[in-house]
């Protein structure tokens, strides 16, 4: 912190608002990472036991309440609720075949739902792929700083050279620091929303199957 406080001192205006912009980069791509760690794992978790508990359920009051418990993040139960919809008779909505309508409601639902679990990734992209240039123009800025002071102060030798340049390059340093966990986070929430999307897809799939060859079960809404 004493380095951080001594770097900032020494920098102007520009070299400020680069670390700065560095620091809330970082702060924001780990704040993220470890909400969507902890809301990605719950649903893959919730995933797997929710789907299971409401086919295996006897009747639909007991898959809703399985499904109540077990969906904590609220992914699988829009898709039920777009199921069950009713579009109003005196819409052009009403006037389609019920088939046309389950495949609308579901499919909007679907999409709020990955919308959802989307969230943030594209903050992490962002920083993953600007963080690094950042940092290099932070260096560069550093640099032209640094030989700009020791050419007005006349004095250009190795030593009064290495002590600027050097701490001119920690930015490009700080700049890979705050995207590589950035990236990588990225590209494992992709792959665990890609495989979240697959299940929900499936899960609409069959929902939409019961909607049709059993539409008395899906009548009434008991709320």
């Amino acid at each position: 912190m004493d380095g951080l406080t001594e770097f900032l001192q020494r920098s102007d205006a520009v070299g400020r608002a680069v670390t700065v912009l560095l620091l809330l980069m970082s702060v924001s791509a780990w704040v993220v990472i470890l909400w969507k760690t902890t809301v990605l794992r719950r649903v893959r978790q919730d995933l797997g036991r929710a789907v299971p508990a409401f086919w295996a359920a006897p009747n639909w009051s007991v898959a809703e309440e399985r499904l109540a418990s077990l969906d904590r993040e609220r992914i699988l139960w829009p898709l039920v609720q777009a199921a069950r919809s009713q579009a109003m008779a005196d819409t052009l909505e009403g006037q389609s075949q019920r088939p046309s309508q389950l495949t609308r409601h579901l499919r909007d639902a679907l999409q709020r739902s990955v919308m959802t679990l989307q969230f943030g990734q594209v903050l992490l992209a962002s920083i993953g792929s600007t963080a690094p240039f950042v940092g290099l123009f932070g260096t560069v800025w550093g640099i032209y700083r640094a030989l700009m002071g020791i050419g007005s102060a006349g004095q250009f030798t190795l030593d009064k050279v290495a002590g600027p340049v050097g701490e001119a390059l920690i930015m490009t340093a700080a700049g890979l620091a705050v995207a590589i966990p950035a990236v990588l986070a990225y590209n494992l929430f992709g792959k665990w929303v890609s495989a979240c999307e697959a299940a929900l897809e499936g899960f609409a799939h069959d929902l939409r199957e019961l909607a049709l060859t059993h539409p008395e079960a899906w009548a009434a809404d008991p709320h």
